[in-house]
């Protein structure tokens, strides 16, 4: 008898991992506790110093880029950008909380102007942001973001090697998670759901 119960219980076991119950929402955040992110001073596409102060009270989608990427950069801004009106569009309480910020690790082309044209195509409230080279080299690193410029081409082009992530950060600066850009719009947006209050 005592082996006919084992079996059963072994078996409602057995069923019970095929249909695992849904999960809740995680008691805490990924990032939660990591050493991201810092006190910062840029200059925004006004060309007005800004930091990191200047911030406080909203969530943060901090992307770092250049706008002279001929692929990856438009296209991750363009999903950070989609995916924060698809998270608006659900609940625009919440989504007003939400500023993107884009950050450039190519001060030297990316100027004021520049990157304010550049985020302007994306989201109408999304802040861009350069610097001089030690801002962003600064920056960059109290991100774990590495970047350097590549070869020179003859015509005086080049391209900027550069990590690729995108940070979902507290009202207070402090990170929550990574931002799965590489999923879609609707992706970012179940992120941001899931961490916005």
């Amino acid at each position: 008898m005592n082996s006919l119960k084992t079996a059963a219980a072994g078996l409602a076991l057995a069923l019970a991992a095929c249909n695992p119950q849904p999960m809740g929402k995680p008691a805490e955040p990924p990032l939660a506790g990591a050493r991201i992110g810092g006190p910062f001073t840029l200059a925004n596409g006004d060309g007005k110093t800004v930091t990191d102060r200047d911030f406080a009270g909203k969530y943060r989608i901090v992307y770092f880029g250049y706008t002279f990427c001929p692929d990856v950069c438009p296209v991750d801004v363009q999903t950070i950008g989609a995916g924060l009106k698809a998270f608006e569009a659900r609940d625009a309480a919440k989504g007003a909380k939400v500023l993107p910020i884009f950050i450039t690790v190519d001060p030297e082309r990316d100027t004021a102007p520049v990157v304010k044209a550049f985020a302007a195509n994306f989201h109408p409230r999304m802040v861009g942001l350069t610097g001089t080279p030690q801002q962003v080299t600064a920056i960059a690193k109290a991100y774990g973001i590495f970047f350097q410029k590549g070869k020179v081409a003859p015509g005086g082009g080049y391209m900027m090697d550069h990590s690729r992530q995108a940070y979902l950060m507290d009202p207070d600066g402090k990170p929550l998670a990574l931002l799965p850009v590489e999923g879609g719009a609707d992706k970012v947006a179940d992120e941001l759901q899931r961490w916005v209050k």
